[in-house]
């Protein structure tokens, strides 16, 4: 790889840490500027970008709960936008021609129709980003986001597969195997142990058994990178494996947002490409206005429209493919690749400030809200609970049966993980489903100012911080006890807050010693 894409990379991203703007605004303009100075992609470019965007998708397919893709909100927002936004915006391009435009003048209503589905798409690339960085790819409306993104690809797949003229290959009913065979890879992966042979079994899972396999028989290789990615997803194994390959995803990712750059450089389209900018905010607008409908909340639907608010890499393959079939002129191709890159620094500004603009127009959307939201998004009630227990693995329940059992105080436990809390309530045990760590949670709970009990035993000193700043942004008066596992985090803790911390491993080996000594005496 040339060194000057390295040097300019790590240039533009820290110009734009500098004007606090997301670091991939700066890697697109860098792809610019290397443009602008003679550089053309290069193969090992191209290369790191498929890599990058192959990971990602295998990543999204660890951390995405296979259940959360088959909701009638995913499905229907998606296949109604895409139909809505294909005729507007070939109505929009329409409209361009009494502009005396030439390139709308020449454009067919064929072409035109081509066009609006291509722009109609949204960035999963771009999406997962943006989340990622707001640590907010687990929160109900990032989930919900990414599986419209999800319901968008599988689209791709069949309208590449129809217009390019080659059908999946027969053998590709093969593919169904994978579903029997995925107990034996997450046993494979619950088994790998850590280190360089996790990372190689997550690079040979997305790449060979997700992306190569499907490719051999005709499908999309980057959606068999997400459907391996989903079928080891319930391995306990898979969050540590996603989290080992966050690095070096990220830095793959870097050579695609340098490519996107590199594709066009602003000219005579720029113009076009501004206009069709005015198109990003309708498309937002359009996804919030339909979750709205299917009786989502005003922020969940506010916040995974902002999400969606881009064009999408895609509509660069729809318009090389239409290209190559003489449906469209180079000129459209390098107008489509402006707008992408330009909708990508417009949005990313824009997704960063998304709580700023959900408190300003939250009141005027609560009053469209409709009744009836699902679990994930409803507002959560505890009750008559006195004390509340974050995080219901194997500490949080022994504090959840000492409190009832022992003191009989009435409590709820709150748990990331749906099948955990299905699990737990078939049991007996309140449980309410949450994540600590997602600001949207906290703005669904409602906290009675009578309890007098918070316990954070959730695996991840992150989850406790998070929980302690947004329990004192609450104004919240309970007793907050929380438990570690390394004897560094106490401190960290108590300068948030936390009335009483537990050392586990340290409070269990004195009690070990003392127990023994105990029983010498005797």
């Amino acid at each position: 790889m040339e060194p000057a894409f390295i040097v300019a990379a790590f240039a533009g991203g820290l110009v734009a840490l500098a004007l606090r703007l997301p670091p991939l605004v700066g890697f697109l303009a860098a792809g610019f500027v290397l443009n602008a100075l003679g550089y053309t992609s290069t193969p090992a470019l191209e290369t790191a970008a498929d890599l990058g965007v192959t990971l990602l998708l295998f990543t999204i397919g660890l951390k995405l709960d296979v259940r959360s893709l088959l909701r009638h909100q995913v499905w229907g927002a998606a296949t109604v936008h895409m139909v809505l936004s294909t005729v507007f915006i070939a109505l929009f391009l329409g409209a361009l021609k009494f502009t005396g435009l030439a390139m709308a003048v020449e454009a067919g209503w064929s072409t035109l129709l081509l066009l609006g589905f291509a722009l109609s798409f949204s960035s999963t690339v771009f999406a997962v980003k943006a989340l990622e960085a707001r640590s907010e790819s687990g929160s109900f409306y990032g989930r919900l986001a990414i599986g419209v993104l999800i319901a968008q690809d599988v689209f791709a797949v069949v309208f590449l597969s129809a217009s390019s003229g080659h059908p999946p290959s027969p053998w590709a009913a093969g593919l169904l195997l994978l579903i029997p065979a995925a107990p034996l890879l997450r046993l494979l992966l619950d088994r790998i142990g850590y280190g360089e042979m996790r990372v190689l079994f997550g690079v040979a899972a997305a790449l060979v058994a997700g992306h190569a396999l499907f490719e051999l028989v005709g499908v999309k290789g980057d959606l068999g990178a997400l459907v391996v990615g989903l079928l080891l997803g319930p391995s306990a194994n898979a969050a540590p494996l996603a989290k080992t390959l966050l690095s070096v995803k990220d830095l793959l990712l870097v050579g695609f947002f340098l490519s996107i750059g590199l594709t066009a450089l602003p000219d005579a389209g720029s113009l076009l490409a501004g206009l069709l900018l005015l198109l990003v905010p309708l498309k937002g607008a359009l996804f919030t206005a339909l979750f709205l409908g299917l009786r989502l909340r005003g922020r969940t639907s506010l916040l995974a429209g902002m999400t969606l608010s881009n064009f999408s890499e895609f509509g660069l393959i729809v318009a090389a493919l239409a290209a190559s079939q003489g449906w469209l002129s180079e000129d459209w191709l390098v107008a489509l690749a402006l707008a992408v890159a330009f909708s990508f620094a417009v949005s990313a500004p824009l997704n960063a400030a998304g709580e700023r603009v959900y408190r300003r127009v939250g009141p005027w959307l609560a009053r469209h809200e409709r009744t009836g939201q699902p679990e994930g998004d409803r507002p959560i009630h505890v009750g008559e609970a006195r004390a509340v227990v974050l995080g219901m693995g194997r500490v949080g329940r022994g504090a959840y049966e000492r409190l009832v059992q022992e003191y009989a105080v009435p409590t709820v436990g709150v748990e990331h993980d749906p099948v955990t809390v299905q699990r737990l309530r078939l049991l007996g045990y309140q449980v309410v489903e949450g994540d600590a760590t997602d600001p949207d949670f906290w703005e669904r709970l409602n906290l009675d100012p009578k309890v007098w009990l918070v316990v954070l035993a959730m695996p991840h000193q992150r989850g406790n911080l998070a929980a302690l700043d947004q329990l004192h942004g609450d104004g919240l008066h309970a007793m907050i006890a929380g438990v570690v596992t390394r004897a560094e985090e106490i401190g960290e803790l108590r300068e948030r807050g936390a009335d009483v911390v537990f050392h586990l491993y340290g409070e269990a080996g004195r009690a070990l010693v003392d127990d023994a000594v105990d029983r010498l005496g005797d």
